[in-house]
């Protein structure tokens, strides 16, 4: 799909069709080789590990927001250059969040009934993360990663009207800011009303459902996209779901749906299973971040939701997003692995809280 969906941009753009194809099969080698690494490094290793790549990963979010430093693309400032690539730092934010979190919440699993220990010092960690992912800005990351933190919570054992009011606070701020930036209130208000913003901030979306019902149960054929040519710019990216259900149809876009539940169900299972109660925190982070995603990404294009700059996972074009969620999915697996083989003795970990 992304070979069809990219074709005409990347030949208007680098006089190559298969350019966008050639470089997501480089990330895709590199995802595998990560998803591999990380796969073999035994969960245990990261209630040490988690504390620098937390801090490697807020340095990175700190250089975003320096002049001259971070890469500004339409006004967001999220990227920084890495040769002839650039990266988003805040995608290796999640992994250090869900690890973070999740080393943190395992140790005080007793004490997750106090306010300060079970409320405050997490909500800490997390909103160190997620201010310098808000201020890029990236709404849509600080959404998601602010509701896999308090999934994570909850999980844990704080109580419950500690993380109403909490969320009730949170969900006030976020509203606030969101209603001071023009940006995000047009979208919010074209959302709304589309029909009346349809050659503005309506656009994409509109020609997105149009994708959709153009589409139908069988698609007009791969390949055969209109909207991907004249109408939805960035359709590799973002939209690409749209262009699934128009080229491929309906069976295709519930195919898609289906695959994403079963990652979900998988996910879940271990989980449930895993004995290790970090493992068990871990395997509902990563699940949840990836699964929340995509329902963000598919809300988005289907018209459910006000538009967000999120990826759907593992079929939008970009490097970054790939590379972590191969991580993402060689943590899971390193944690269902622990389940079926798991040692006999286990090293004390050294941690640092």
């Amino acid at each position: 799909m992304l070979a069809s969906t990219s074709a005409g941009i990347a030949e208007q753009r680098h006089g190559n069709a298969h350019h966008f194809v050639i470089r997501q099969l480089v990330y895709i080698i590199l995802s595998f080789i990560i998803c591999l690494a990380f796969y073999r490094v035994p969960i245990e290793k990261w209630k040490v590990w988690c504390v620098p790549l937390a801090v490697f990963a807020g340095i990175l979010l700190i250089m975003t927001l320096i002049p001259g430093v971070g890469v500004e693309v339409k006004g967001s400032k999220r990227w920084l250059n890495a040769g002839p690539v650039n990266f988003q730092p805040s995608e290796l934010a999640k992994v250090a969040i869900i690890l973070l979190l999740s080393a943190y919440l395992a140790k005080m699993q007793r004490k997750m009934d106090e306010f300060v220990k079970g409320l405050v010092i997490p909500l800490a960690i997390l909103g160190f993360f997620l201010g310098l992912i808000f201020v890029e800005p990236d709404y849509g990351t600080t959404l998601l990663m602010g509701s896999v933190g308090f999934g994570l919570l909850f999980l844990a054992g704080t109580r419950f009207s500690y993380l109403a009011i909490a969320g009730v606070c949170g969900a006030s701020a976020f509203v606030v800011a969101v209603m001071q930036n023009p940006v995000r209130m047009r979208r919010i208000i074209a959302f709304l009303d589309p029909e009346k913003y349809a050659e503005r901030e309506a656009f994409q979306l509109l020609n997105a459902i149009f994708a959709f019902i153009t589409g139908g149960g069988k698609g007009v054929g791969l390949g055969q996209s209109i909207q991907k040519k004249f109408y939805l710019p960035e359709a590799h990216t973002d939209f690409i779901f749209a262009i699934i259900g128009e080229e491929l149809g309906m069976v295709a876009s519930l195919g898609v749906v289906i695959l994403f539940f079963i990652l979900f169900a998988s996910g879940m299972f271990i989980a449930i299973k895993c004995e290790d109660y970090f493992g068990r925190l871990i395997a509902f982070g990563v699940t949840l971040t990836i699964t929340m995603q995509a329902i963000i990404n598919i809300g988005v294009v289907t018209g459910v939701l006000p538009t967000k700059g999120l990826a759907l996972p593992f079929m939008s074009y970009g490097g970054s997003h790939l590379l972590v969620s191969g991580a993402m999915i060689g943590i899971l697996l390193s944690v269902a692995s622990e389940i079926q083989h798991p040692r006999k003795t286990k090293r004390k970990s050294k941690d640092l809280w």
